[in-house]
């Protein structure tokens, strides 16, 4: 069954880092779009990062940039999240989504465009 697996959330201090891991199961990730979206408690989903098939391309959240890097590897086929400087605002669930995008060069950052979901890893910014 396909899927995506999340990694790598946890508690940290306002200024610290976590990576989330996005690993791919039951099917590859290549040619797929991932997208890095967050909700928090009461609020939408929103998106934070996004990379194109390739890696060729990566979108940001104007919340995040500056602050966290997304890459992929796809011969792991798995995506990742890097968070810097986190602040405790960026608090949230954190959700990995893959896209087979009708152009490969566009990362959608509506959740409704995206065909797999992660189950979610919670990130908790806090002193």
């Amino acid at each position: 069954q396909a899927h995506l697996v999340e990694s790598g959330g946890g508690l940290v201090q306002p200024g610290g880092s976590l990576r989330l891991s996005c690993a791919a199961s039951g099917f590859s990730l290549d040619y797929f779009t991932v997208g890095w979206f967050r909700q928090a408690p009461g609020k939408e989903r929103d998106f934070v990062a996004g990379i194109t098939w390739d890696g060729g391309s990566t979108y940001y959240a104007d919340s995040v940039k500056g602050r966290f890097t997304v890459s992929r590897d796809n011969a792991k086929n798995t995506a990742y999240l890097q968070m810097n400087n986190l602040k405790p605002e960026d608090t949230a669930v954190y959700y990995c989504a893959a896209d087979l995008p009708e152009i490969p060069t566009v990362v959608s950052r509506t959740p409704n465009e995206y065909d797999y979901w992660g189950q979610g890893t919670p990130v908790t910014v806090s002193s």
